[in-house]
């Protein structure tokens, strides 16, 4: 096993001769490593500490970080037959996604013309719409086309520099269909480079089927749903909505107790549309994070800094519904709160970006571009249990990285619309490489001329 401390590079070459490797990156103007203290997640002033190494080198084997460094140290102790000159950009982890409906049959754009016209979310759900519409469409749907739908969106994600995500079920509402949903997760985990971690959301919304008897859905998730997906091992977690409207405190706190009975960790879609006390949920139960947070209180931001649960913020979702509310994010890192960011890809937040993500939370929710970035690394990779392999770069973990084409960190946020990738390696290996696909452009370009 790798140590995941650093050794002192300069010192090290002189006992021995360089060490052959798989991949060198060097010569980054700002190598943003996110290394020191991550056995918990970030809070705080800790959120701005991100561990820049300037002209940094990284060096990789069998898909591992073996060692980090200033470029002139990790060259002389290594060296391999494919280098990547990261000069004028900036290297730093793969992002991690702690939110996503990965998994999903049809599209609702026309719900979006509504929402300009002042339609709610309620609203829209109470006309047949939002999510019951996409339960509709993925019960239609095959285990083959949800299985080419999900590899079209990892394929974005990844090309936007995230290398790890959650996903969640949440459009089946019956055991078959959310059976059929985990089990399209679990294919794309095993076809796709990005990491795809799962989550079990059958209390996602109540389906028509059971709109007079809510307690009886309640009763199948609990009784019939988590003891079949704990049985199959299809999911890591076990998510609730948590929402005026949909399930109650007492029906959210009795599906989350039956998924930690069945060995699935606890997450809350918590506080989105009105403040129903989500937070102190999440907090009561000892949930891994909370989501949304919309309308959460200072009280129940307080009990989730006491015990550690880390707020998983989504900008993108209220960007899409138009409340003009965000999450005062400066309040929670004052109470200590970890903070995540999530994309909260959906029918109704169709972005893959966490570039866009970064930008969002900066521009509305005031987090410097530091904070941004690790609550989209290595905080996120903590709010789905990954941060042991993933969301840092130190020797030992995934050699997970994303190159982007910006001179330093605070181009993070400040420039946006366009995908500032140059590069994403998976595991060691170049899975994005945006300058060979320049070089074709050009090529073709020539040609034409």
């Amino acid at each position: 096993m790798l140590s995941k401390k650093a050794v002192r590079l300069s010192k090290a070459v002189k006992a021995r001769a360089r060490e052959k490797l798989d991949l060198l990156i060097v010569n980054a103007n700002e190598l943003v490593t996110l290394s020191g203290e991550n056995q918990k997640p970030r809070t705080g002033r800790q959120m701005r500490e991100i561990g820049i190494i300037r002209d940094g080198g990284l060096a990789i084997k069998d898909g591992r970080i073996v060692a980090i460094g200033k470029t002139t140290d990790v060259t002389k102790a290594f060296k391999a037959e494919n280098v990547i000159s990261a000069n004028g950009k900036i290297v730093l982890p793969g992002f991690v996604d702690p939110h996503t409906h990965l998994v999903f049959a049809g599209s609702r754009e026309d719900e979006f013309q509504m929402r300009i016209e002042g339609a709610s979310y309620m609203e829209i759900l109470k006309a047949g719409g939002g999510i019951l519409r996409t339960v509709r469409e993925t019960r239609k749907a095959s285990f083959e086309k949800l299985v080419d739908y999900g590899t079209e969106t990892l394929d974005a994600m990844l090309e936007h520099g995230t290398t790890t995500i959650e996903a969640k079920s949440g459009y089946g509402l019956t055991t078959k269909d959310e059976l059929k949903m985990l089990d399209v997760i679990q294919r794309l985990n095993q076809l796709h480079s990005v990491d795809v971690v799962p989550t079990f959301l059958g209390a996602h919304a109540v389906p028509p089927e059971f709109f007079n008897n809510p307690q009886a859905y309640v009763n199948l998730v609990t009784e019939e749903m988590i003891p079949k997906v704990s049985e199959k091992g299809l999911a890591e977690f076990c998510d609730v909505s948590c929402e005026k409207g949909v399930f109650s405190l007492e029906q959210a706190s009795r599906i989350l107790t039956a998924g930690k009975n069945s060995s699935l960790k606890p997450k809350v879609h918590a506080d989105e549309t009105s403040l129903l006390g989500g937070a102190e949920l999440a907090a009561g139960i000892g949930a891994v994070s909370a989501d949304n947070m919309l309308f959460s209180s200072d009280e129940g931001i307080k009990a989730m800094a006491d015990k550690g649960v880390v707020a998983v913020l989504l900008p993108a979702t209220a960007f899409s519904l138009m409340s003009n509310r965000y999450v005062d994010a400066r309040v929670m890192i004052n109470f200590g709160v970890p903070i995540a960011l999530g994309t909260d890809f959906n029918p109704s937040c169709w972005v893959e970006n966490q570039q866009l993500v970064i930008a969002l939370a900066c521009h509305f929710m005031k987090l410097t571009p530091a904070e941004a970035i690790t609550a989209a690394t290595i905080n996120a990779a903590h709010a789905i249990n990954r941060a042991n392999e993933v969301g840092s770069l130190e020797v030992g973990k995934k050699a997970d990285v994303t190159v982007l084409d910006v001179p330093n960190h605070k181009f993070l946020g400040y420039r946006f619309g366009v995908n500032l990738v140059d590069k994403v390696i998976k595991n060691g290996r170049i899975v994005v490489d945006k300058e060979a696909s320049r070089s074709d452009f050009r090529l073709l370009e020539e040609q034409k001329v």
